[in-house]
């Protein structure tokens, strides 16, 4: 019989075997998909800076290889890092082993057949085997992975599956699992798609568990969780040993909201003793405040403020005349400084309530009061709170981006977000390019102008009992 020709199409790496365990949908995309429909991935680009900077301090290390290109018949990969070691092999009195740099402290079933495809790989390359992988974490602890016994029959297993999945004329079902979806270069052309289904994804309170749980019940789609009777849904969830079958009934509401594109009151309003923000009634001004920060290096590294005083006749004034106040805080000035200058802003605004949207900036201005040995700021109300305490929305989500966008507040840089956020500051401290950091300045003050337009929407159409 004579040997199999290799195409392209017929080619099996490391990154779409990656791309599959993630997702079997993202690999397929990854292949036959519109590359116009393609959104660039900051997380991505983060991810590569610093496997970077790791990678420096082991190619230290004697006869280490980096990104070697390796392909043993339709099998191509090229391994991250390649560690010397003393044994023997065709190459001379040493041979390598793969190690593969995990972004947590936990290896995963991706980390470990990665390591098997790649074990498999060296082993061609090297003409002896490859028995064991080294998984590395960002504090340097290194964890041996056993390449041999059920771990091949695995990978093969994987291989076979990826193969026939990227031989299909469809894509497959959008992952049940949506968070990881936020990683994904691919998630705004699934988001519609998964809108124009009424995925159970969709519905905000329904993860991967509960999607799985409901379509065992027979309850597929958004349309039919807003159908069902909540009584039969919460007997349903009891019976298949859901500890809150009362969730049903949250579920459900959500579902109905989304499904008619308006928004729900949870209490009218007479029985409410006072509006969904009582403080900013008689208040002078109010600050808006809103964090940036890179959660890999555990930094709060902007402190962004909104200052909006009342005018004479009590009315709040435009946003565009709105001073914006940013603090950076710089780890090599310490802490001690920042939180003066924190102290300072608060004490020059005496009584003004301070917004926030979510719990980060309480929890962050906490901690930081407690490592000076001083008591937090008083008056935080976080608005987020607020929203779901008073209304429902018909929102898949009720982060801030998913909110004020339904407001119909845009930010002024687009594709702007949280990670490129994280990525123009890397860029600002390694390269002091003014451009990033004027970019940092207007995110933050877009996050404070969102915030505020969700708030004058409690204050102002929902207190009128507008719910579109």
């Amino acid at each position: 019989m004579g040997q199999q020709r290799i195409t392209s199409e017929s080619v099996l790496t490391d990154r779409q075997l990656r791309s599959w365990l993630r997702c079997h949908r993202k690999a397929w995309l990854d292949r036959h998909g519109n590359p116009s429909e393609k959104i660039w991935n900051p997380h991505r680009a983060l991810q590569l800076a610093d496997r970077e900077l790791r990678l420096q301090v082991l190619l230290q290390n004697k006869g280490s290889i980096r990104q070697l290109l390796l392909q043993q018949g339709n099998l191509r990969g090229r391994p991250t890092l390649l560690l010397q070691r003393p044994q023997a092999s065709q190459l001379g009195a040493f041979s390598y082993q793969p190690v593969l740099l995990q972004p947590g402290r936990h290896g995963t079933r991706e980390h470990r057949l990665t390591l098997a495809f790649w074990g498999r790989l060296v082993a061609n390359y090297q003409g002896a085997p490859v028995t064991t992988g080294l998984l590395l974490t960002p504090q340097g602890l290194k964890e041996p992975v056993n390449l041999t016994g059920q771990l091949p029959r695995q990978l093969d297993q994987a291989l076979t599956r990826l193969q026939t999945d990227l031989q299909q004329l469809q894509p497959p079902p959008l992952t049940q699992d949506r968070k990881k979806c936020t990683l994904c270069c691919w998630r705004r052309s699934c988001n519609q798609v998964a809108e124009a289904n009424g995925e159970l994804s969709q519905v905000s309170g329904i993860g991967g568990k509960r999607q799985e749980l409901l379509q065992q019940l027979g309850i597929h789609n958004r349309s039919a969780l807003a159908a069902i009777d909540p009584m039969v849904l919460m007997a349903r969830l009891e019976a298949n040993g859901e500890q809150r079958p009362e969730l049903a009934l949250e579920l459900i509401a959500q579902a109905r909201v989304q499904e008619s594109g308006n928004a729900e009151r949870l209490a009218p309003a007479d029985e409410l003793n006072d509006s969904p923000l009582p403080e900013l009634a008689a208040a002078p001004g109010v600050l808006v405040y809103d964090i940036e920060s890179d959660p890999d290096a555990r930094d709060d590294f902007l402190h962004g403020f909104l200052i909006l005083r009342r005018n004479s006749s009590g009315q709040w004034p435009a946003t565009a005349r709105a001073k914006y106040q940013p603090l950076l805080a710089l780890q090599e000035h310490g802490e001690a400084r920042l939180w003066q200058r924190l102290q300072a802003l608060l004490a020059a605004y005496p009584g003004w309530p301070v917004l926030h949207y979510g719990e980060t900036e309480a929890i962050a201005l906490r901690r930081l009061a407690a490592r000076q040995g001083a008591v937090a700021p008083a008056g935080l109300i976080d608005l987020h709170k607020r929203v779901r305490q008073h209304w429902r929305l018909p929102v898949d989500s009720y982060g801030l981006k998913a909110v004020a966008s339904w407001r119909g507040f845009r930010w002024s840089q687009p594709a702007a977000e949280g990670a490129r956020c994280v990525l123009w500051w890397r860029q600002w401290r390694a390269r002091g390019n003014r451009h990033q950091l004027q970019r940092i300045f207007q995110y933050n003050r877009d996050d404070c102008l969102a915030t505020w337009a969700v708030a004058q929407w409690l204050l102002n159409d929902a207190a009128a009992g507008n719910e579109n």
